[in-house]
């Protein structure tokens, strides 16, 4: 299996996919009712053997896209493997999360004229359109005002009112848009790598390919991809000089997941950079310039959608529900506990005040990186990178795919350095932290855990890279020629700031 080539390495991770989507028919994240009978539950001992499935699967596709990252393949090569392998899930059903329920739920209540912003799914008639989704619907999400900008619940009405709130045609028309999304994914990272100097085929490849975004992504229908995709878009679009086009991409961004409002204060240090005139005014253009544009475009989406502005008020609703790969999360939780014990005092204050510095401590450092990237010690999208990935690790909320907020910037900024080796390991690990039908047991840490210790090994062993490629800290080696779609990977990204005026 090691000495397979990359197209034998491309047919061993369609294999793998199509084993999760095998596994998934009987242990994916079922509808509790699919009045088209496709989607159904067939028993305890099916739905195991299910799992088992998929998780051999998962590893198979795991150690496939890890060895197809040591091979020398060209950008076609990729997206031929990117095809291959994001085929299988295309008729899936959903996998890994039951957040596309709540996606159906939420775009059947916009349909139906109920507030999204001040109650749940709950609120819809079992009966009615999207009743079958809202059944659907993870406990913690029934009772959940919507925490997504007006663009998606737009889209997510559309779909509604198209499919009449039906299972099967409202889930494939949500991957439909997955699909569109990775897309644009791919778009923007064949452009931000070119704009870097770097290989095309290796920002898909951590970008793109990375098991994580197909599980979720494309597996799991989340709304991430979306926002991903219209943020780099734009974001290339200001680094060739149009960043009002770009900012406007951006702020629809924002109107899918807030997160998103992070790259404007990088296209801002591109506009500064590119202003010309008095001092003020290029700080004044850089500071206000992308955020108006932004705004502006949010305002419209708001106004267009008729939801209200009541998503300015429901971002954090998603702190409430605790996840375990929350750092701050964490540690609040068991300050709070402890402080219970001593004082006899609530809990939560305390967890609350933890993930509350967490987040003011994300914001100080992507301050600091918006003005390393000014200073030229860094590029501005690789500071942005940087930045979601700090965001990532200091939220109150932390899923398993957030990491790939910052993965596709830093896929085509940073490809062959420590910062793209650890989170190679940590995409393969993440994996498995969540069962294919969206529980997370706790064997899924437990495998993810081990998935890191074997990675780190691996990588220290063998990096992940094509063959003659000059790794930092590594002698004797080569850089590899251009590929076919992009030129050769540099030492340095030196993007060009072009002219904004």
């Amino acid at each position: 299996m090691w000495a397979l080539s990359a197209v034998g390495h491309r047919r061993l991770g369609a294999a793998g996919s199509l084993a999760v989507v095998g596994g998934g028919w009987f242990a994916g994240k079922l509808p509790v009712h699919d009045p088209w009978g496709l989607w159904v539950d067939h028993g305890s001992a099916v739905k195991a053997a299910g799992a088992a499935l998929a998780y051999v699967g998962l590893t198979v596709l795991v150690v496939a896209w890890w060895q197809y990252g040591k091979s020398a393949s060209t950008t076609r090569d990729t997206l031929v493997t990117l095809a291959w392998w994001t085929a299988p899930f295309l008729l899936a059903p959903p996998l890994y999360s039951a957040d596309v329920y709540s996606y159906i739920a939420q775009g059947s209540m916009v349909v139906e004229g109920h507030d999204v912003y001040t109650v749940g799914p709950s609120a819809l008639d079992p009966g009615g359109i999207g009743g079958d989704a809202a059944a659907s619907v993870g406990n913690h999400w029934r009772d959940t005002p919507a925490p997504y900008g007006p663009l998606f619940l737009l889209l997510s009405a559309a779909v509604a009112w198209t499919t009449g709130g039906t299972i099967v045609p409202a889930v494939l028309a949500l991957r439909l848009v997955a699909l569109l999304s990775l897309a644009l994914i791919v778009w923007s990272l064949r452009r931000l790598a070119r704009e870097h100097g770097r290989s095309e085929s290796r920002a898909l490849w951590l970008g793109a390919l990375n098991p994580l975004l197909l599980m979720h992504v494309v597996g799991g229908v989340h709304n991430d991809g979306l926002m991903i995709g219209l943020m780099l878009a734009g974001f290339v679009l200001a680094l060739r000089g149009r960043w009002i086009a770009g900012s406007a991409l951006v702020g629809l961004a924002v109107m899918v997941k807030s997160p998103a409002a992070v790259s404007l204060l990088f296209i801002g240090v591109l506009v500064h950079a590119a202003a010309t005139g008095p001092r003020w005014r290029r700080w004044a253009k850089g500071l206000l310039g992308p955020g108006l544009v932004a705004c502006a475009v949010a305002g419209g989406a708001t106004l267009i959608s008729g939801t209200g502005f009541g998503w300015l008020h429901t971002q954090g609703v998603a702190a409430n529900i605790h996840t375990a790969l929350s750092v701050t999360s964490d540690l609040g939780l068991g300050l709070g506990e402890l402080v219970r014990l001593l004082l006899d005092v609530d809990a939560d204050p305390v967890k609350a005040a933890v993930q509350t510095l967490g987040l003011a401590t994300a914001a100080g450092l992507i301050l600091v990186s918006a003005r390393r990237a000014m200073r030229g010690a860094v590029t501005p999208a690789h500071a942005l990178g940087l930045s979601l990935l700090l965001l990532v690790v200091l939220s109150p909320m932390v899923q398993p795919w957030y990491l790939l907020w910052g993965t596709a910037v830093v896929a085509a900024t940073e490809q062959y350095g420590r910062l793209s080796a650890v989170l190679t390991v940590l995409s393969a690990a993440l994996v498995y932290e969540t069962h294919p039908m969206g529980a997370t047991p706790p064997y899924g840490f437990v495998l993810a855990g081990l998935t890191v210790l074997l990675g780190t090994l691996a990588i220290r062993r063998t990096p992940v890279a094509p063959p003659g490629v000059l790794l930092p800290g590594r002698r004797g080696a080569a850089n590899p020629p251009a590929d076919e779609g992009g030129p050769a990977a540099s030492a340095e990204p030196a993007p060009a700031v072009r002219n904004t005026a």
